[in-house]
């Protein structure tokens, strides 16, 4: 008959087996990841280069000898409603054009109108940054979220739930958005 002493060492070196084998896998796991992630970034600045030359150029020498060509807010602005820097956000109403809103804001409602046109889900700040060429830091992400929810607390979007915002009904139609 084996002893309890026996007994308890066989135990012992199975578990250290086990805790061998595990140890390799979660390193394999932890390499993997970490390609993963390498790809997933490769594939975040592929996107945001993609994006910014997709992009209607603005400023430089190309502007100066072509014609200025007209942006989506053009068609949802009223003339004599320039937006200006650090602008207020009013209060979202029948007939009122995006011009009122800042430069920021109406980047926030162009995003979400091309989100609402192809007919997908809500952004959240961090898709809007990723959108808007930024990095998606935590600082970068927080600096639109006030935006984003001053827009909501307006009237301009909807957060039907903490996180993702999505266009209200009249500024979609207001818009021109269908």
């Amino acid at each position: 008959m084996p002893s309890a002493v026996g007994l308890v060492e066989e135990h012992e070196l199975a578990g250290r087996r086990r805790v061998d084998g595990l140890s390799e896998e979660a390193d394999r796991i932890q390499a993997e990841l970490a390609a993963a992630a390498q790809e997933w970034q490769e594939w975040v600045i592929a996107r945001r280069r993609v994006s910014t030359v997709l992009a209607p150029h603005v400023g430089g020498i190309d502007d100066a000898e072509a014609a200025p060509e007209p942006r989506a807010t053009d068609a949802r602005s009223a003339p004599g409603q320039a937006a200006k820097p650090k602008s207020q956000v009013p209060v979202w109403r029948e007939g009122l054009a995006w011009s009122v809103l800042s430069v920021d804001y109406q980047r926030i409602l162009e995003a979400l109108v091309e989100r609402h046109r192809i007919l997908q889900r809500p952004l959240t700040c961090q898709e809007l940054a990723t959108l808007f060429g930024l990095d998606v830091m935590s600082a970068k992400v927080e600096a639109l979220q006030p935006k984003a929810k001053r827009l909501a607390a307006r009237g301009w979007l909807a957060e039907r739930q903490p996180g993702p915002f999505a266009l209200t009904q009249g500024p979609a139609t207001r818009g021109g958005a269908s």
